[in-house]
Parts: structure tokens; sequence; C-alpha cells
């Protein structure tokens, strides 16, 4: 059985995650390997979302940490825009 994590240890994994996500190199061409990318890249941030998903509605979780996941979660949602749609700062 798999060993259980914290809900602020969760949260730091899917934070690491998210920049896995964002190392992810862009390919060159637009065909296939484009489709392959944006796949490697949903596939990446979902395991993030998966993390995090459920620490709001656990009710022995404080307040603070809850909003730590909301705000992981906001940052899922702004990373994929930002990956996937070339709003890329480097």
């Amino acid at each position: 059985m798999a060993k259980l994590m914290t809900p602020e240890a969760r949260i730091a994994k899917a934070r690491k995650i998210i920049e896995q996500a964002r190392q992810i190199p862009v390919p060159e061409t637009v065909g296939w390997e484009r489709f392959s990318y944006t796949a490697q890249v949903k596939d990446t941030l979902r395991k993030a979302f998966e993390l995090v998903k459920l620490i709001g509605y656990s009710p022995s979780t404080p307040a603070e940490v809850k909003a730590d996941a909301k705000a992981v979660l906001d940052e899922i949602a702004a990373a994929e825009i930002e990956i996937l749609k070339g709003k890329r700062e480097s």
C-alpha cells in the first residue's frame, strides 16, 4: 500500500510537477509532435491536480492549507493556459 502524504507535502509535490510541465521542451514543428507535447503537458498537470483536488473537502485540514490548495488549483489552470497558449516568459 502506498504511503500517505500530508496535505502540505501534496501541495509541495504538485508545485514541483507544475514546474516539470513548464520544462517540457516545445516542439519546432506543428504536426504530431505538437499533439504529443499538448498531451504530455495536460497529463503532467493532471497529476498535479489529482494530488490536491480533495484537500479542500477534508474537514481536518486547516483553512490556511485549504487556501493554499485552492491557490495551487488556480496555478494549474494558469499554467495550462500559459504553457499551451505560448505565453512563456523564456
